[in-house]
């Protein structure tokens, strides 16, 4: 589990998407401050060679709350264009809204639904479709989740009242 998340932090904190401060890591997630918004992220346990996309995903939280636990994922492949992309937590599944290579959860209640779920389970998956039509699925762990997203909730909650800097 520590090479997992050896490997998070060094793939997040070398792209220039990912600039920001590490303030929890464990197991296969880490919480990330990137100071207009916090971030409680993970990558696929699917790794890809080097040049594709690799799979993240996370929840965003901001001190204006304007997201406040949106999930979101960056797809191994582009999506088809019309075609769905679930995410299922443990057994419980939630449609995401997707655009190309993206996905996001569908509002507040989706998202403390995804919250809860993450907190109870030990893994999730996306399902897609890519442009020719064939499925692909991203794994992820959800080992370390809770603590991850609490602080990055925590974090940007303290940055709104005026506390963190």
């Amino acid at each position: 589990m520590k090479w997992i998340l050896a490997s998070l932090v060094a793939a997040l904190s070398t792209t220039a998407t990912a600039r920001g401060a590490v303030i929890f890591g464990d197991g296969a997630w880490a919480a990330i401050d990137r100071g207009g918004v916090c971030e409680a992220l993970t990558r696929s346990l699917k790794v890809v060679p080097k040049g594709e996309v690799q799979a993240v995903a996370g929840f965003s939280f901001t001190p204006d709350h304007r997201r406040w636990g949106e999930f979101h994922v960056q797809l191994s492949r582009v999506s088809r264009p019309g075609s769905s992309v679930l995410l299922t937590i443990g057994s419980q599944p939630f449609l995401l809204v997707a655009r190309g290579g993206w996905a996001w959860s569908n509002g507040p209640l989706q998202e403390q639904a995804m919250i809860g779920a993450a907190r109870t389970n030990t893994t999730m998956r996306v399902e897609a479709r890519d442009g020719n039509g064939v499925r692909f699925v991203d794994p992820y762990l959800l080992d370390g989740a809770p603590t991850a997203i609490d602080a990055a909730a925590a974090r940007c909650a303290n940055r709104g009242a005026g506390k963190i800097q």
